[in-house]
């Protein structure tokens, strides 16, 4: 009898435990997807912000380029009908379209008929068409820059468009049309681990990382929307089917959880992600265009690792349940079941400490691809100097032919600059191409200062940043230069980032603020200090400031090491490991009179008081190249 209520009590308790189990493993599941997709969305963020700079720079660089067309007297002789041959211009034409690396070049009257094009000499030429219907026709005829996105009417060759109206005495007598060609940033996009694409202000995808995308469209299109574009010829005629995204639910402002459907398998083949299954959808627009960029974050790895976790959740509460059970039915077993419960305790935590290095790994594989990210289409950046020199070059000879000696003198001396702008970005090319041991060695801290300040002259230009340089000569420390510039280069960009969107009045007297950098030796000690007068570090952050995965970027911008948005609260952790590992110590505090400060604090090394610069540390050092405008007259 005794046994038969025994087994009673049993079967009577096994339903409950079955329950306590599947309600652990649904909250398991449930807390590992947020804390999974919380990440995946923190780097979703941080590529939308490289994707967009890689963009943006890609079309600046030829921004200025139909302005620029305006100079040449040709030009407007051509356009107005008081030249008969465009012959010359033509020829003109073609070799700058060749240096530039752009689609074609061409000029219009003001009727939107093509007098002159750098094809004019192939079977598909521009010469002689109408195009006054393209929307960047009308924008520059309305004296606006224009910017527009579509597939060519005559080879059916997709480009950016980039307009400028052509002005003789204050009327506008013809336009200046460039077309240039963005395959060559959607090939870099083709080795990220997550499929970017780009959509114009009517839903078609533009770019993508993924050929068979381009081309579709994000929602299905109305009959009367097709027949518009039949009409316009945007798009030549394209059959625009869906892309296949189908929403399953929001999971924060511009970001959802989506599933495609759509499969490509030839593209299959040789894609480094999935494509298809569900997916992180994150959007950004793109500045200066009503474009929409989306980056497509795989989660399979996160569902995994939360299907696991809520599996070790099950496991572990049924068999809590399964021990509270046999300690009060079976007390002379608890021996045993002791055994039991170390034996599970030790699979568990192998298995989290299993599942700790994979997440790990995951997320230094993600850095890795977002810092080569950063190095994406530098080479690229010759191209532009190199087609304004041979405009600026051709302009100084008609305005030397003219006798109007100070306007040539004035692109001459632009020439110059640009010249020694090319020769300051191949040094620091060639700088960074060298790979760095990490073996700490005597070093004179101004080299790394100075190339940190290289590679973020652009930005401080642009902030309005005051910036206060103090290094004394005998500050030598004994470390890795590439791995200090990397912490200068993170530390330099906090500050700019604290400073950004400060109005006028500020107590700093400047709108921009100020940026001051200090090194100097004490006590056998190297003291690097950089220092803003932002709104400072708040007192809840100053003890998490070096946690890994910590950041607050949206109220705080000292904790980041990306330029204007959110980070993965890695890049403060980094710089103290890397100062770590040279026997230093990174510290961040509020400065008393207000702003945020950061001292890297380094072993001196020894070095003859006589020569404190190294040969190779003079050669390092290189000045700040001019920023590149587009040439005046």
């Amino acid at each position: 009898m005794p046994v038969a209520r025994r087994f009673r009590t049993i079967g009577l308790l096994l339903p409950a435990l079955a329950a306590l189990a599947l309600l652990a493993g649904f909250a398991g599941f449930r807390v590992s997807e947020g804390m999974g997709l919380a990440a995946l969305q923190e780097t979703g963020r941080h590529r939308l912000d490289l994707y967009a700079a890689s963009l943006e720079r890609e079309i600046d660089k030829y921004a200025y380029f139909p302005a620029t067309l305006g100079l040449e007297r040709d030009v407007l002789d051509l356009v107005t009908g008081r030249a008969r041959s465009a012959w010359g211009l033509n020829r003109y034409l073609e070799r700058l379209n060749e240096r530039a690396g752009t689609l074609s070049i061409y000029a219009l009257t003001r009727e939107g008929r093509v007098v002159a094009t750098s094809n004019w000499n192939r079977p598909d030429s521009f010469m002689g068409e109408d195009l006054s219907y393209r929307p960047y026709f009308v924008d520059a005829m309305d004296g606006r820059q224009g910017r527009f996105f579509g597939v060519g009417t005559t080879r059916g060759e997709a480009g950016y468009y980039l307009s400028a109206p052509l002005a003789e005495d204050g009327t506008i007598v013809g336009v200046a049309v460039v077309k240039v060609s963005l395959e060559q940033l959607e090939q870099s996009w083709t080795t990220v681990e997550a499929p970017v694409l780009v959509t114009d202000e009517n839903g078609v995808v533009i770019l993508a990382s993924v050929p068979s995308w381009k081309f579709t469209t994000l929602r299905p299109m109305d009959e009367p929307t097709r027949r518009h574009f039949d009409q316009t010829l945007q798009y030549n005629a394209r059959p625009l089917p869906p892309l296949g995204l189908t929403p399953l639910r929001p999971i924060a402002d511009r970001a959802e959880l989506v599933r495609l459907a759509r499969a490509d398998n030839g593209a299959a083949e040789t894609a480094v992600f999935p494509l298809s299954g569900a997916f992180l959808a994150q959007t950004a627009p793109l500045r200066g265009t009503r474009w929409t960029l989306t980056v497509l974050s795989p989660v399979a790895q996160v569902t995994g690792m939360a299907w696991t976790r809520a599996a070790l959740a099950a496991v572990g509460s049924a068999f809590l349940g399964i021990l509270l059970l046999m300690w009060t039915q079976r007390r002379r077993h608890l021996g045993a079941l002791r055994r039991a419960h170390g034996e599970l305790e030790r699979k568990v935590e192998e298995r989290t400490r299993t599942l700790r290095a994979a997440q790990d790994e995951l997320v230094h594989a993600g850095k890795l691809a977002v810092i080569g990210q950063l190095s994406a289409g530098l080479a690229h950046e010759l191209n532009q100097p190199l087609a304004a020199l041979r405009t600026l070059s051709g302009n100084a000879v008609k305005f030397l032919q003219r006798g109007n000696l100070e306007a040539a003198q004035g692109n001459l001396d632009r020439i110059g600059q640009l010249v020694d702008g090319m020769g300051a970005l191949t040094s620091q090319l060639k700088s960074f191409a060298r790979k760095s041991s990490g073996a700490p060695r005597p070093v004179a801290v101004r080299r790394p200062i100075d190339n940190a300040l290289f590679l973020l002259d652009q930005r401080l230009k642009r902030s309005g940043v005051a910036l206060r340089l103090a290094v004394a000569d005998d500050a030598v420390a004994l470390c890795d230069p590439n791995r200090l510039e990397q912490v200068l280069v993170n530390l330099i960009a906090n500050s700019l980032d604290a400073l950004a969107g400060r109005g006028p009045g500020h107590k700093g007297g400047r709108e921009g603020g100020t940026l001051a950098m200090t090194a100097r030796c004490e006590g056998g000690r190297v003291l690097i200090e950089v220092a803003d007068d932002g709104p400072g570090l708040p007192a809840d952050v100053l003890p998490r400031l070096f946690e890994p995965f910590f950041t607050t970027k949206e109220a705080v911008r000292e904790g980041s090491a990306k330029d204007g948005g959110g980070g993965l609260g890695l890049g403060l952790a980094i710089s103290a490991g890397i100062v770590r590992d040279f026997g230093g110590t990174l510290a961040g505090a509020n400065r008393p009179d207000g702003g945020a400060v950061f001292t890297i604090d380094l072993p001196a090394a020894d070095l003859p008081a006589a020569d404190p610069f190294s040969a190779e540390a003079r050669d390092f050092a290189c000045p700040t190249p001019p920023p590149l405008r587009p040439p005046s007259p």
